[in-house]
Protein backbone atom coordinates (compact mmCIF):
# COMPACT_ATOMS: atom_id res chain seq x y z
CA UNK A 1 0.00 0.00 0.00
CA UNK A 2 0.97 3.67 -0.19
CA UNK A 3 1.21 5.89 2.89
CA UNK A 4 2.32 9.37 3.94
CA UNK A 5 4.80 8.50 6.67
CA UNK A 6 6.34 10.39 9.56
CA UNK A 7 9.81 8.88 9.95
CA UNK A 8 11.24 11.67 12.12
CA UNK A 9 9.99 14.54 14.26
CA UNK A 10 9.34 17.59 12.15
CA UNK A 11 6.96 19.78 10.12
CA UNK A 12 4.78 18.54 7.25
CA UNK A 13 7.67 18.81 4.80
CA UNK A 14 9.41 15.88 6.57
CA UNK A 15 6.62 13.45 5.64
CA UNK A 16 7.51 10.76 3.08
CA UNK A 17 5.17 9.33 0.44
CA UNK A 18 6.25 5.70 0.38
CA UNK A 19 5.32 2.05 0.17
CA UNK A 20 4.34 0.35 3.42
CA UNK A 21 3.24 -3.16 4.38
CA UNK A 22 -0.47 -3.89 4.07
CA UNK A 23 -2.07 -4.08 7.52
CA UNK A 24 -3.68 -7.35 8.66
CA UNK A 25 -6.80 -7.49 10.81
CA UNK A 26 -6.33 -9.23 14.14
CA UNK A 27 -9.08 -10.31 16.54
CA UNK A 28 -11.64 -7.52 16.93
CA UNK A 29 -10.01 -5.45 14.18
CA UNK A 30 -10.87 -4.40 10.64
CA UNK A 31 -8.87 -3.15 7.66
CA UNK A 32 -10.41 -0.32 5.65
CA UNK A 33 -9.65 0.36 2.00
CA UNK A 34 -9.42 4.12 2.46
CA UNK A 35 -11.14 6.35 -0.10
CA UNK A 36 -10.73 9.71 1.67
CA UNK A 37 -9.23 11.05 4.89
CA UNK A 38 -10.01 14.26 6.75
CA UNK A 39 -7.19 16.63 7.72
CA UNK A 40 -7.40 17.97 11.27
CA UNK A 41 -5.24 20.05 13.60
CA UNK A 42 -4.05 17.00 15.59
CA UNK A 43 -2.28 15.95 12.38
CA UNK A 44 -0.19 19.12 12.63
CA UNK A 45 0.74 18.35 16.23
CA UNK A 46 1.28 14.59 16.11
CA UNK A 47 4.10 14.68 13.55
CA UNK A 48 6.01 17.12 15.77
CA UNK A 49 5.41 15.07 18.95
CA UNK A 50 3.23 17.86 20.38
CA UNK A 51 0.02 15.86 20.60
CA UNK A 52 -1.38 13.98 23.62
CA UNK A 53 -0.41 10.70 21.92
CA UNK A 54 3.04 9.90 20.50
CA UNK A 55 2.88 6.77 18.32
CA UNK A 56 6.10 4.92 17.45
CA UNK A 57 7.62 5.73 14.06
CA UNK A 58 7.16 5.21 11.24
CA UNK A 59 3.47 6.12 11.30
CA UNK A 60 1.10 8.06 9.09
CA UNK A 61 -0.92 10.97 10.48
CA UNK A 62 -4.64 10.97 9.78
CA UNK A 63 -7.25 10.38 12.46
CA UNK A 64 -10.45 9.97 10.45
CA UNK A 65 -11.09 8.07 7.24
CA UNK A 66 -13.93 6.90 5.05
CA UNK A 67 -13.80 3.84 2.86
CA UNK A 68 -14.85 0.25 2.39
CA UNK A 69 -14.22 -2.67 4.74
CA UNK A 70 -11.43 -4.71 3.13
CA UNK A 71 -11.13 -7.47 5.74
CA UNK A 72 -12.31 -8.30 9.25
CA UNK A 73 -10.65 -10.14 12.11
CA UNK A 74 -11.98 -12.86 14.34
CA UNK A 75 -15.04 -11.92 16.36
CA UNK A 76 -16.06 -8.86 14.33
CA UNK A 77 -19.83 -8.70 13.88
CA UNK A 78 -20.73 -5.00 13.62
CA UNK A 79 -19.48 -4.55 10.04
CA UNK A 80 -18.76 -6.81 7.05
CA UNK A 81 -16.47 -6.85 4.03
CA UNK A 82 -17.60 -4.41 1.36
CA UNK A 83 -19.51 -2.12 3.73
CA UNK A 84 -19.08 1.67 3.46
CA UNK A 85 -17.79 3.03 6.79
CA UNK A 86 -16.22 5.86 8.74
CA UNK A 87 -13.24 5.00 10.91
CA UNK A 88 -11.86 6.99 13.85
CA UNK A 89 -8.24 5.94 14.09
CA UNK A 90 -6.12 8.45 15.94
CA UNK A 91 -3.36 8.07 13.30
CA UNK A 92 -2.33 5.96 10.26
CA UNK A 93 -5.25 7.24 8.19
CA UNK A 94 -3.19 8.89 5.44
CA UNK A 95 -2.71 5.60 3.63
CA UNK A 96 -4.54 3.51 1.05
CA UNK A 97 -5.34 0.94 3.77
CA UNK A 98 -5.83 1.45 7.49
CA UNK A 99 -6.36 -0.91 10.42
CA UNK A 100 -8.39 -0.10 13.51
CA UNK A 101 -10.57 -1.68 16.17
CA UNK A 102 -13.99 -2.67 14.89
CA UNK A 103 -15.55 -0.66 17.71
CA UNK A 104 -14.09 2.52 16.18
CA UNK A 105 -15.86 1.95 12.84
CA UNK A 106 -19.45 2.63 11.90
CA UNK A 107 -21.50 2.41 8.68
CA UNK A 108 -22.27 5.62 6.84
CA UNK A 109 -25.52 6.61 5.11
CA UNK A 110 -25.74 5.53 1.47
CA UNK A 111 -26.28 9.16 0.42
CA UNK A 112 -23.08 10.41 2.12
CA UNK A 113 -20.10 10.59 -0.28
CA UNK A 114 -16.70 9.41 0.98
CA UNK A 115 -15.09 12.86 1.02
CA UNK A 116 -17.87 14.32 3.18
CA UNK A 117 -17.87 11.24 5.40
CA UNK A 118 -14.13 11.57 6.01
CA UNK A 119 -14.64 15.20 7.06
CA UNK A 120 -17.56 14.55 9.36
CA UNK A 121 -16.96 12.64 12.57
CA UNK A 122 -14.02 14.43 14.18
CA UNK A 123 -15.20 17.98 13.57
CA UNK A 124 -18.92 17.47 14.15
CA UNK A 125 -18.31 14.89 16.87
CA UNK A 126 -16.02 17.29 18.73
CA UNK A 127 -18.34 20.26 18.34
CA UNK A 128 -21.52 18.36 19.22
CA UNK A 129 -19.94 16.81 22.32
CA UNK A 130 -18.62 20.25 23.27
CA UNK A 131 -21.86 22.17 22.82
CA UNK A 132 -24.34 19.51 23.98
CA UNK A 133 -22.53 17.51 26.65
CA UNK A 134 -19.95 19.97 27.99
CA UNK A 135 -21.46 23.39 27.29
CA UNK A 136 -25.14 22.47 27.70
CA UNK A 137 -26.05 25.02 25.04
CA UNK A 138 -29.73 25.95 25.13
CA UNK A 139 -32.05 27.45 22.54
CA UNK A 140 -32.09 31.23 22.83
CA UNK A 141 -28.56 31.48 24.24
CA UNK A 142 -25.67 33.25 22.52
CA UNK A 143 -22.67 31.26 21.32
CA UNK A 144 -19.30 32.86 20.47
CA UNK A 145 -17.02 30.74 18.28
CA UNK A 146 -13.32 31.61 17.86
CA UNK A 147 -11.50 30.19 14.85
CA UNK A 148 -14.95 30.03 13.30
CA UNK A 149 -13.79 29.51 9.71
CA UNK A 150 -11.89 26.31 10.51
CA UNK A 151 -13.28 22.78 10.40
CA UNK A 152 -14.46 22.50 14.01
CA UNK A 153 -15.44 26.17 14.04
CA UNK A 154 -17.78 25.86 11.07
CA UNK A 155 -19.24 22.70 12.62
CA UNK A 156 -19.87 24.66 15.83
CA UNK A 157 -21.66 27.40 13.85
CA UNK A 158 -23.95 24.92 12.10
CA UNK A 159 -24.66 22.93 15.26
CA UNK A 160 -25.21 26.07 17.33
CA UNK A 161 -27.83 27.23 14.86
CA UNK A 162 -29.43 23.78 14.75
CA UNK A 163 -29.64 23.88 18.56
CA UNK A 164 -31.45 27.24 18.45
CA UNK A 165 -28.64 29.56 19.57
CA UNK A 166 -27.60 32.95 18.24
CA UNK A 167 -24.06 32.45 16.88
CA UNK A 168 -21.28 35.03 16.65
CA UNK A 169 -18.18 34.04 14.66
CA UNK A 170 -14.71 35.34 15.55
CA UNK A 171 -12.19 35.16 12.70
CA UNK A 172 -9.00 36.81 11.43
CA UNK A 173 -10.08 38.24 8.06
CA UNK A 174 -13.00 39.63 6.07
CA UNK A 175 -12.84 36.58 3.79
CA UNK A 176 -13.23 34.24 6.76
CA UNK A 177 -16.03 36.40 8.18
CA UNK A 178 -17.95 36.03 4.91
CA UNK A 179 -17.35 32.28 5.00
CA UNK A 180 -18.65 32.06 8.58
CA UNK A 181 -21.77 34.07 7.73
CA UNK A 182 -22.40 31.80 4.77
CA UNK A 183 -22.24 28.87 7.20
CA UNK A 184 -24.99 30.47 9.28
CA UNK A 185 -23.32 32.85 11.74
CA UNK A 186 -25.56 35.74 12.77
CA UNK A 187 -22.65 38.15 13.16
CA UNK A 188 -18.86 38.15 12.91
CA UNK A 189 -15.97 39.87 14.68
CA UNK A 190 -12.54 40.19 13.05
CA UNK A 191 -9.60 39.93 15.45
CA UNK A 192 -5.89 40.65 14.83
CA UNK A 193 -4.10 37.79 13.11
CA UNK A 194 -1.17 37.89 15.57
CA UNK A 195 -0.34 39.08 19.08
CA UNK A 196 -2.29 41.96 20.63
CA UNK A 197 -1.42 44.90 22.86
CA UNK A 198 -3.37 45.41 26.11
CA UNK A 199 -5.50 48.06 24.42
CA UNK A 200 -6.25 45.78 21.46
CA UNK A 201 -7.24 43.05 23.90
CA UNK A 202 -9.65 45.41 25.69
CA UNK A 203 -11.06 46.63 22.37
CA UNK A 204 -11.60 43.03 21.24
CA UNK A 205 -13.44 42.21 24.47
CA UNK A 206 -15.78 45.14 23.84
CA UNK A 207 -16.29 44.07 20.23
CA UNK A 208 -17.20 40.56 21.40
CA UNK A 209 -19.68 41.96 23.95
CA UNK A 210 -21.31 44.24 21.38
CA UNK A 211 -21.66 41.51 18.76
CA UNK A 212 -23.09 39.13 21.38
CA UNK A 213 -25.68 41.66 22.55
CA UNK A 214 -23.99 42.15 25.91
CA UNK A 215 -22.15 38.88 26.33
CA UNK A 216 -21.89 35.21 25.40
CA UNK A 217 -23.50 32.34 27.29
CA UNK A 218 -21.17 29.76 25.74
CA UNK A 219 -17.74 30.38 24.22
CA UNK A 220 -16.27 27.75 21.90
CA UNK A 221 -12.54 28.54 21.84
CA UNK A 222 -10.59 26.59 19.23
CA UNK A 223 -7.75 29.15 19.07
CA UNK A 224 -6.43 29.92 22.58
CA UNK A 225 -3.46 32.27 22.89
CA UNK A 226 -4.10 36.01 23.27
CA UNK A 227 -7.72 35.56 22.21
CA UNK A 228 -8.69 33.72 25.38
CA UNK A 229 -8.79 36.64 27.82
CA UNK A 230 -10.90 39.06 25.73
CA UNK A 231 -13.34 36.24 25.01
CA UNK A 232 -13.54 35.37 28.71
CA UNK A 233 -14.17 39.04 29.51
CA UNK A 234 -17.17 38.89 27.16
CA UNK A 235 -18.72 36.00 29.09
CA UNK A 236 -22.19 36.29 30.61
CA UNK A 237 -23.02 35.36 34.20
CA UNK A 238 -23.01 31.57 34.63
CA UNK A 239 -21.44 31.15 31.19
CA UNK A 240 -19.45 28.15 29.96
CA UNK A 241 -16.06 28.59 28.31
CA UNK A 242 -15.19 25.53 26.23
CA UNK A 243 -11.50 24.74 25.77
CA UNK A 244 -11.10 23.10 22.35
CA UNK A 245 -7.51 23.76 21.18
CA UNK A 246 -4.50 26.05 21.16
CA UNK A 247 -3.12 26.79 17.67
CA UNK A 248 -2.31 30.33 18.89
CA UNK A 249 -0.67 29.01 22.09
CA UNK A 250 -1.79 27.79 25.52
CA UNK A 251 -3.33 30.75 27.38
CA UNK A 252 -3.12 31.59 31.08
CA UNK A 253 -6.34 33.55 31.74
CA UNK A 254 -6.80 35.62 34.92
CA UNK A 255 -9.01 33.34 37.02
CA UNK A 256 -10.53 36.27 38.89
CA UNK A 257 -12.73 36.71 35.81
CA UNK A 258 -14.34 33.33 36.47
CA UNK A 259 -15.16 34.45 40.01
CA UNK A 260 -16.60 37.80 38.94
CA UNK A 261 -18.80 36.19 36.30
CA UNK A 262 -19.52 32.95 38.19
CA UNK A 263 -18.61 31.16 34.96
CA UNK A 264 -16.97 27.84 34.18
CA UNK A 265 -13.93 26.90 32.13
CA UNK A 266 -14.67 23.46 30.71
CA UNK A 267 -12.21 21.11 29.01
CA UNK A 268 -13.30 19.25 25.88
CA UNK A 269 -11.32 16.08 25.07
CA UNK A 270 -13.56 14.39 22.53
CA UNK A 271 -11.12 11.60 21.64
CA UNK A 272 -10.87 10.41 25.24
CA UNK A 273 -14.64 10.72 25.65
CA UNK A 274 -15.21 8.37 22.70
CA UNK A 275 -13.12 5.70 24.46
CA UNK A 276 -14.56 6.33 27.93
CA UNK A 277 -18.20 6.90 26.95
CA UNK A 278 -18.84 4.81 23.79
CA UNK A 279 -22.62 4.75 24.25
CA UNK A 280 -22.74 8.55 24.44
CA UNK A 281 -20.62 8.73 21.29
CA UNK A 282 -22.89 6.30 19.43
CA UNK A 283 -25.96 8.33 20.38
CA UNK A 284 -24.29 11.58 19.30
CA UNK A 285 -23.33 10.10 15.94
CA UNK A 286 -26.91 8.93 15.37
CA UNK A 287 -28.13 12.45 16.08
CA UNK A 288 -25.48 13.93 13.79
CA UNK A 289 -26.44 11.63 10.92
CA UNK A 290 -30.05 12.73 11.44
CA UNK A 291 -29.03 16.40 11.25
CA UNK A 292 -27.02 15.62 8.10
CA UNK A 293 -30.03 13.90 6.54
CA UNK A 294 -32.15 16.95 7.35
CA UNK A 295 -29.64 19.23 5.65
CA UNK A 296 -28.82 21.13 8.85
CA UNK A 297 -25.13 20.21 8.84
CA UNK A 298 -22.78 19.37 5.98
CA UNK A 299 -18.97 19.43 5.78
CA UNK A 300 -17.74 22.45 3.83
CA UNK A 301 -14.77 21.02 1.96
CA UNK A 302 -12.62 23.81 0.59
CA UNK A 303 -9.83 21.71 -0.97
CA UNK A 304 -9.00 18.12 -1.84
CA UNK A 305 -5.43 16.81 -2.14
CA UNK A 306 -4.09 13.55 -3.56
CA UNK A 307 -2.26 11.41 -0.98
CA UNK A 308 1.18 12.24 -2.39
CA UNK A 309 0.47 15.94 -1.73
CA UNK A 310 -0.97 15.41 1.74
CA UNK A 311 1.86 17.35 3.39
CA UNK A 312 0.60 20.48 1.59
CA UNK A 313 -2.80 20.03 3.22
CA UNK A 314 -1.25 19.77 6.69
CA UNK A 315 0.88 22.84 5.96
CA UNK A 316 -2.21 24.86 4.99
CA UNK A 317 -3.82 23.88 8.28
CA UNK A 318 -0.67 24.69 10.26
CA UNK A 319 -0.44 28.14 8.64
CA UNK A 320 -4.13 28.81 9.45
CA UNK A 321 -4.81 29.74 5.81
CA UNK A 322 -7.48 27.09 5.26
CA UNK A 323 -11.21 27.60 5.59
CA UNK A 324 -13.63 24.78 6.22
CA UNK A 325 -12.34 21.24 5.80
CA UNK A 326 -9.40 19.85 3.86
CA UNK A 327 -9.57 16.27 2.58
CA UNK A 328 -6.99 13.83 1.23
CA UNK A 329 -8.27 11.49 -1.47
CA UNK A 330 -6.70 8.12 -2.38
CA UNK A 331 -7.96 7.67 -5.95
Amino acid sequence: MKALLSTKVGPPETLEYADAPDPEAGPGEVVIAVKAAGVNFPDVLIIEDKYQFKPPRPFAPGGEVAGVIDSVGEGVTNVKVGQRVIGSLGWNGFATKAKTQAARVMPIPDAMPFDEASAFILTYGTSFYALKDRGHLKAGETLLVTGAAGGVGVAAIELGKAMGARVVAAVSSEEKAAFAREAGADDAVIYPASGMSKQQSKDLAEAFKKACGGGADVIYDSVGGDYCEPALRAMNWDGRYLVIGFPAGIPAPPLNLTLLKSCSIVGVFWGASVAREPKLHEQNVRELFKLYGEGKVRPRISARYPLKDGAKAIRALADRTATGKLVITMD
